[in-house]
């Protein structure tokens, strides 16, 4: 997947309103080499941990709006936080993970830098954080608002059951019921079931 180096003295193009310094702080502190990707359709972001010299690596999806890009750049250092003070001794997403992650939150949500529906949804996710924000669904659903509108394009769980839609290999699906927060689907013309997170963006087919 194609990636660029962010030069610090550009990484407030990325990121909301009066965050970008303290976000500079933490990337220096830590050594933090920070690259911008494509949108990648299973994550928003990674980590990958410091080791035979190389500094620790942090990369972000580039075409994710600025609160939703800040937030996963603090869900990726908190990773690298966890991993400084417990190795691969505890669970990646785990009761230390989440302390950690929802530390960071609290740190920048007392900057007031989001709007009050995220800052909301934000302290809410605090009590529990998530193993990603695509798994707090109110949270995410609350970030998309603030995604540039995309034509043709609507969620999963905007569908009505048994509307067609496709997704972008071309390949067409079926929707179906709705098993906790994804929707089984059946593959057009075939047997096969896939599971699709409500939020997960689809062109609508024209026909049925």
């Amino acid at each position: 997947m194609p990636k660029k180096e962010v030069p610090l003295q550009t990484i407030s193009d990325f990121l909301p309103e009066h965050s970008d310094a303290l976000v500079i702080e933490m990337l220096h502190t830590h050594k933090v080499h920070l690259t911008v990707t494509r949108k990648r359709q299973s994550i928003l972001g990674d980590y990958r941990p410091a080791h035979s010299g190389k500094p620790h690596r942090i990369s972000v999806n580039g075409n994710l709006n600025k609160y939703s890009f800040l937030i996963t750049l603090l869900h990726e250092l908190a990773h690298l936080l966890t991993f400084v003070q417990f190795q691969n001794k505890v669970s990646p997403h785990g009761a230390e993970w989440k302390k950690i992650f929802g530390v960071l939150l609290h740190q920048f949500s007392k900057e007031k830098i989001f709007p009050e529906d995220i800052q909301k949804a934000i302290e809410k996710s605090m009590h529990n954080p998530g193993a990603s924000s695509c798994s707090d669904i109110e949270l995410m659903r609350t970030l998309r608002k603030y995604d540039e509108k995309k034509t043709g394009l609507m969620t999963v769980e905007q569908l009505e059951n048994g509307k067609v839609f496709s997704i972008q290999d071309g390949r067409s699906f079926i929707k179906g019921e709705k098993n906790r927060t994804r929707f089984k689907c059946q593959l057009v013309g075939t047997k096969q079931f896939y599971l699709f997170h409500g939020l997960y963006e689809v062109q609508v087919s024209e026909t049925e």
